[in-house]
């Protein structure tokens, strides 16, 4: 029955004002015509006695006939004068009706007397104001809506009950919220998190804005910044008590960069205070009395130089991460055949190999020509001693390093290949960090800044190629960079 109420008060109402205008005219009209007829049957009283007997009768009949026939023409003006009154009338409930549903429903043409005329003008200018009105707030409504969508932090509405009236995309994504359509839906529904429900619960009451930082929990885990905003006002005509916005702010990559940067302060502040402290202890000792000691001065100051080395070889690393972090490094890019530089890097190195018995070797598989790459060839030197002097310093006396250059589809493949100590399977997600050792003590001892490999992943990254390791403990590593062809034009033929 319920279900049904609606429809049956739709068709009482419609029913209701015919039958309402109806009663309206007729009671009027008959009660003036009764007292037409009282007023008629006293004359007659005063004027029948005195007439004769066949006229008084006929006086009679015509009496009733007059009374009977004035009742149905009573009846036939109230049923015309309602059915006028009546298509009108029900043409502007009709419209109302409608209007309650639609607000920009059209207005139809009235039928009727000229007075409704006038009243449906009155009513249609009002109601086309009202739409040119509602239809400029849904513009408007849709602009905010763009803009909202588009924005890079996540936005969520919410009324006086806590209930979400808006939530734009980015909300959805940042907050993992799986409900197809959160709109209308209490929000300690959707997000279980205690600390951002009483934050909102805090701003709602009090009506300052609260600021929470959060890990949210997710796949991935992100770290995010939320400003929650009371709208409502006490006191403030028109806005409504305890509404909020809560804006949603990734500040996952900030605080990794912090990180990475305190890590960076730490890593350096330590590599540069582990040969000062030596070169400060040699400089003592030797000014405590070891300088008259030929053979102990000799040895001081060898570790003075080698560390004044490793000083010197840590800052000029630093200083060419930078510049090529920073995208300020101007590179002179020009055709660069990657056998030649192989072959000179090998020959630079080759005496380095020698003192451990090594074998240093190469292996071209490329046709002719296709070894060129649109390169900075200064580059590609500091990219191929870095790799194959890594291979030689973690490779033991008597080992082999290949460095071999093949096509790989539309790329050339350098690959640097050792049979050395290898890397743990744990550690290659991050040994092109900066600073990142598998084995701190023994990258020490070899000289080792711990900025090689991250200044050859910017570099490749900087001439459109990329680079990548392979190892297992033991049974030695395998870095291969690979770098787009380029065709006889000087075009590349592929990209990163």
């Amino acid at each position: 029955m319920e279900h049904f109420s609606p429809m049956l008060s739709t068709v009482n109402k419609k029913s209701g004002y015919h039958s309402s205008l109806w009663w309206f005219v007729f009671w009027p009209l008959i009660v003036l015509w009764i007292i037409f007829i009282l007023f008629v049957l006293f004359m007659g009283s005063i004027c029948l006695p005195t007439l004769p007997e066949p006229i008084k009768i006929r006086g009679l009949w015509v009496s009733l006939v007059f009374v009977v026939g004035g009742f149905f023409l009573i009846l036939l003006i109230a049923t015309y004068i309602a059915q006028t009154f009546q298509r009108p009338i029900k043409q502007i409930h009709i419209f109302l009706d409608e209007a309650e549903n639609n607000p920009l429903a059209a207005i139809p043409e009235i039928e009727g007397p000229d007075a409704f005329h006038d009243l449906i003008r009155r009513i249609r200018h009002i109601y086309e104001h009202r739409a040119d009105t509602i239809g400029e707030l849904r513009m408007e409504l849709g602009k905010l809506k763009a803009v909202l969508s588009g924005l890079e932090e996540g936005v969520l509405a919410l009324d006086s009950s806590e209930r979400i009236v808006f939530a734009n995309d980015r909300a959805v994504e940042l907050l993992q919220i799986r409900q197809a359509d959160p709109l209308g839906v209490r929000i300690w529904e959707l997000l279980r998190n205690r600390s951002l429900l009483e934050a909102c619960k805090k701003s709602q009451l009090s009506g300052e804005t609260v600021r929470l930082e959060l890990q949210w929990p997710g796949s991935p885990e992100r770290q995010l910044l939320f400003h929650v905003a009371a709208v409502g006002v006490v006191g403030v005509p028109g806005s409504e008590q305890g509404t909020a916005i809560i804006g949603v702010h990734d500040v996952s990559e900030l605080r990794r960069l912090e990180t990475l940067r305190r890590e960076f302060v730490a890593n350096v502040s330590h590599e540069l205070k582990t040969p000062l402290a030596v070169i400060k202890v040699c400089v003592e000792t030797l000014m405590d009395g070891a300088k008259e000691d030929e053979e102990a001065c000799g040895s001081f100051l060898k570790q003075i130089e080698e560390q004044a080395d490793r000083l010197h070889a840590l800052i000029i690393d630093l200083i060419g991460l930078a510049r090529v972090e920073s995208g300020n490094e101007v590179l002179d890019f020009q055709d660069v055949d990657l056998a030649d530089s192989i072959r000179d890097c090998l020959e630079r190195l080759k005496p380095r190999a020698m003192a451990k018995n090594q074998h240093l070797s190469s292996e071209f598989l490329t046709q002719k020509g296709m070894g060129i790459v649109w390169a900075d060839p200064e580059s590609i030197r500091q990219i191929l001693d870095n790799l194959v002097d890594n291979a030689i310093k973690y490779t033991p006396a008597g080992g082999e390093v290949l460095v071999s250059l093949s096509t790989e589809g539309m790329r050339n493949r350098l690959a640097v290949k050792d049979n050395g100590m290898g890397i743990p399977l744990e550690d290659l997600p991050r040994i092109f960090e900066r600073f990142y050792r598998v084995d701190r003590a023994r990258s020490r001892e070899m000289g080792g800044t711990g900025l090689g490999l991250s200044i050859v992943k910017h570099l490749v990254q900087a001439m459109h190629g990329s680079v990548e390791a392979q190892s297992e403990p033991g049974r030695g590593s395998i870095f291969v960079v690979r770098f787009p062809l380029v065709n006889p034009s000087g075009k590349m033929l592929h990209g990163r």
